[in-house]
């Protein structure tokens, strides 16, 4: 596993980056060779804030934890993680290692915002991500990993057509798909 990391506005020790290594690198067991790691460290509040993401076959994770103690922040989410692999192992059994269950186991100038002048749209974000085609079920299972409300992809069951499913606010998912 390929393992990056990433520190907002501080210097960390090289024990905590070790550390992280470690803990990260068990994830391994998980997944193939291809996988990629990034671990951004932050402080905010007095609160030490790890943000895991880990990318795999086509699949993201994310963890975002915050305690008091920046290895206990690190703890938890590598066990998030883990907990999002067995929770939905069955749905990504064909997306990550056979025996994984086998085992026991950007600079910042200012942070004033700029007032926008009336009438304008304020475009805070840009992200672009490759769209691959893929199920319905597998764009929840994505958006679920990744704790998002709103998941956009290319549907297999319409085409590859543009589409985006969503939480709904009682409960359950909605889908969005472009009319013909």
């Amino acid at each position: 596993m390929k393992i990056q990391f990433l520190e907002k506005k501080l210097n960390l020790p090289g024990t905590v980056r070790d550390y992280a290594e470690k803990k990260v690198t068990k994830l391994d067991r998980y997944f193939r060779d291809d996988a990629e790691a990034l671990v951004a460290f932050s402080v905010e509040k007095n609160r030490n804030i790890v943000e895991l993401t880990v990318h795999a076959a086509n699949t993201y994770f994310r963890a975002s934890e915050s305690t008091s103690d920046m290895f206990a922040s690190i703890d938890a989410a590598v066990g998030t993680i883990e907990g999002q692999i067995r929770k939905n192992k069955t749905r990504l059994a064909r997306r990550i290692r056979q025996d994984a269950f086998v085992r026991s186991p950007e600079a910042v100038s200012s942070f004033a915002p700029e007032e926008p002048e009336e009438g304008e749209f304020n475009l805070i974000r840009t992200k672009s991500f490759p769209m691959k085609p893929m199920t319905r079920d597998e764009a929840i299972l994505q958006m679920n990993l990744l704790d998002h409300t709103f998941f956009a992809f290319r549907d297999e069951e319409n085409g590859g057509a543009f589409a985006v499913v969503y939480k709904r606010h009682n409960g359950g998912y909605g889908l969005i798909e472009d009319a013909p």
